[in-house]
């Protein structure tokens, strides 16, 4: 049977990336001393590079992927904006596809942009909760990786990629806290798509702040829906066949355009008969009437970090993998504070994964009863 590359890897202790940019000339190099011990793994095993293989790691496009869930969705829409931005300041083209979050999608979009060659991929959209899925998506970056591909992630994707992490669980907690403080109770929730991790993250924050003050969230007053307009309507409708609950949080900002919309044609005010909150700070969040209390979230900083990342590691080659942490790495901190772990070093010299962490807050407007905000 032929050594494959993947043996050479294993033999030296090295992910598929580093093996591939040891034998194959990739311009993103490793250090002497590994690229050695690389290329005595492969003399040792009997391994013959793949010509095309070498070709392809040579040459990339001047061009970004960006994978996101929706663009007509203003959370994407200014998250693919600031991805945009900072791909034309590095005078890089960028390619933006849409994946209806859903996972084979997703899967052969990353083969699309791993055949066009182009420079990097972002991963913009949610990771997944389905662990078959997210390892096809994983194996598929994992060969664009090995031929000299650099990816970055938006919210967590797993250990393995260089990540802008927004606080989402921080946020939900720290927007639910200032609702309890001001008085509110009985709080319900549509909350997002169970395949979505942010989905996970945001109700957990939710029902973290609710534990402080000995409160739970009862299965009655939760409801899952897409994160669209119909689906926020919809998930309103079968809690008010439940019952009627003080606030409904909705996890995303269009989503709470759906639940003041099923509201509205109810008769039901806002906030004097039901208050609402979303999360994300779309620019349209301000302008509703009444104004919508939100998490403010750093979309367009959140691509343009994104790009930069990904920019970073494929001068400098991928990261083999070993997580890395900034402010205490994964969502679940407070919603202040958000740093960049840079430079990290893993198991046997290797490169960690850069987290940079951002910040989020709760913005109270008129929809909880509170005076208008910016």
């Amino acid at each position: 049977m032929a050594v494959t590359l993947g043996d050479v890897a294993r033999h030296a202790g090295v992910s598929l990336a580093t093996a591939s940019r040891a034998l194959n000339g990739s311009a993103r190099t490793v250090g002497d001393a590994l690229a050695a011990r690389v290329r005595a793994s492969a003399d040792q095993l009997g391994y013959l590079p793949n010509a095309p293989a070498q070709a392809l790691a040579r040459a990339s496009t001047a061009t970004v992927g960006v994978l996101l869930h929706d663009i007509a969705d203003p959370y994407f829409g200014a998250v693919a904006r600031g991805a945009t931005d900072a791909a034309a300041d590095a005078g890089l083209l960028t390619m933006v596809l849409n994946t209806g979050g859903d996972p084979e999608t997703e899967l052969r979009c990353v083969r699309m942009l791993h055949a066009q060659r182009v420079r990097a991929i972002v991963l913009a959209g949610s990771g997944y909760t389905d662990p078959d899925a997210t390892a096809a998506i994983d194996a598929a970056l994992a060969g664009y990786r090995a031929e000299g591909g650099a990816v970055a992630a938006v919210t967590d994707h797993g250990g393995g990629y260089d990540t802008v992490l927004p606080d989402n669980r921080g946020g939900a907690a720290a927007l639910t806290r200032a609702l309890l403080a001001a008085g509110h109770r009985d709080f319900a929730v549509v909350a997002g798509p169970g395949r979505f991790r942010v989905s996970a993250e945001r109700l957990a924050g939710v029902r973290e702040a609710l534990a402080e003050r000995e409160l739970t969230l009862d299965h009655e007053a939760l409801e899952e829906s897409e994160f669209s307009r119909e689906g926020g309507r919809r998930a309103t409708a079968r809690l008010l066949r439940r019952g009627r609950p003080g606030v409904i949080l909705a996890h995303s900002d269009i989503c709470a355009v759906g639940v003041l919309a099923e509201l509205r044609e109810r008769g039901i005010g806002v906030p004097d008969g039901i208050a609402v909150a979303g999360f994300d700070d779309i620019p349209l969040a301000a302008d509703l009437s009444p104004a919508l209390t939100t998490v403010r979230m750093p979309m367009r900083r959140m691509g343009a970090e994104a790009i930069r990342l990904a920019l970073r590691t494929a001068a400098e080659g991928p990261s083999d993998g070993v997580a890395g942490a900034a402010d205490g790495g994964a969502a679940g901190g407070g919603a202040a504070g958000g740093g960049q772990a840079d430079g990290l070093v893993g198991t046997g010299g290797q490169r960690a994964v850069r987290v940079l962490t951002l910040p989020v807050e709760p913005v109270l407007r008129a929809t909880t009863g509170h005076p208008a905000a910016s």
